[in-house]
């Protein structure tokens, strides 16, 4: 997986640094580059005594963004749920000083371990596939159970309005993206279906799921989960990089999306009919998933689930829509990133469906109560 450097490193002030800071790391080191972590630049170092690390950097040049690349967030975090039963790579050191290598890095264990690409999980037995979906749940319900005061990071994010804040950034970074206008074409992007309608339903605070506060991983989903090499435990999480303290449904929500998106994202998403009902044997229901999920956190998520989930989805559909407008642009012009930018209409029109069926539970619970009276 780890292969040529793509982003060059000043390998002996590295080694200096380690030798002065983490003694147990032995250079010289043979340094490669993963072909994943395309967002923080992610390297395996090898030492001389044949032990594997892994170090993230922040990517060289002008960030365009202040609030991504945070590997020191990345850091804080998994160094202090490093003493919990949250499986995450051991952190051995953060390096803030950018004249070592030129931007800030942490350096972090090696896993060595399984990673599925395909979130369908194939190439296993059906038992072992839902064994290893139940795995991905419980830990994720282990995850929301750890007290972030407990662990100092009380101050790693705001403890209330989470869906607030969420709903008015997408809503200015959703105008901004439809207003992309296409270099060819001279069209604007546009914006996603029934996009006033949805904010409108989502701001609706009768709605909205009750307050909860809980660490999140702003990103849950199966490949970005290592698994034991040959028994279906998840030994690590990575890419760390979106947590914060939020709602823990919108974990939920993330891993549970490609269930009810096969339709719009077929086109991108080559295992996409494979969330089919009944398609892949061992592969749960979202049904099971949330009773997994209740059983280790000790909670029931399902009754504000489907809210949750139609905001994920709009979620997804606005991350799409980005990619439309860096396509129109030409500041992504891959064939791939122009098959992500056409599914953003249908994203949103599931994303409209899924409000719909949530306003209809509403009023037929409204009628209900209504008659009582």
């Amino acid at each position: 997986m780890a292969g040529r450097i793509r982003h060059p490193i000043d390998v002996k002030a590295l080694e200096q640094y380690l030798s002065q800071h983490v003694p147990e790391i032995k250079v010289p080191l043979e340094v490669k580059q993963f072909g994943f972590g395309q967002s923080n630049p992610t390297y395996q170092l090898t030492s001389a005594d044949k032990k594997r690390y892994v170090m993230r950097k922040k990517p060289p040049g002008k960030l365009l963004s202040k609030s991504a690349h945070k590997v020191e967030r990345e850091h804080r975090i998994i160094a202090a749920l490093g003493p919990t039963d949250v499986p995450v790579p051991k952190a051995y050191c953060l390096c803030e000083d950018e004249s070592i290598i030129g931007t800030p890095f942490y350096v972090m264990e090696f896993l060595d371990g399984r990673i599925f690409e395909d979130l369908s999980v194939p190439n296993v037995s059906a038992e072992e596939r839902t064994s290893l979906w139940r795995a991905a749940v419980q830990t994720l319900a282990r995850f929301h159970s750890v007290d972030f005061r407990k662990v100092g990071l009380e101050s790693f994010g705001k403890s209330n309005g989470f869906y607030d804040r969420q709903l008015a950034t997408w809503q200015q970074i959703c105008i901004a993206q439809s207003k992309a206008v296409d270099v060819d074409t001279k069209e604007p992007v546009g914006q996603i279906p029934h996009f006033d309608d949805i904010l409108q339903f989502f701001a609706d605070k009768t709605l909205q799921p009750q307050q909860r506060a809980t660490l999140i991983h702003g990103d849950y989903k199966i490949d970005n989960l290592v698994f034991h090499k040959t028994e279906p435990r998840v030994i690590g999480i990575l890419d760390w990089e979106m947590s914060t303290i939020g709602h823990p449904l919108s974990d939920l929500a993330n891993l549970l999306t490609p269930f009810y998106t096969h339709k719009a994202s077929r086109s991108y998403n080559r295992s996409a009919d494979a969330f089919l009902p009944g398609a892949t044997p061992g592969l749960p229901t979202p049904d099971i998933i949330l009773s997994w999920y209740m059983e280790t956190a000790g909670w029931d998520p399902r009754p504000e689930m489907h809210w949750a989930l139609a905001f994920g989805v709009f979620r997804y559909s606005a991350i799409s829509q980005g990619i439309a407008a860096r396509y129109a642009t030409r500041q992504a012009s891959s064939a791939e990133a122009q098959t992500y930018a056409q599914a953003f209409k249908p994203m949103g029109e599931v994303a409209w469906s899924l409000v719909e069926q949530e306003k209809a539970k509403y009023k037929t619970a409204r009628g209900g109560v209504a008659a009582k009276l």
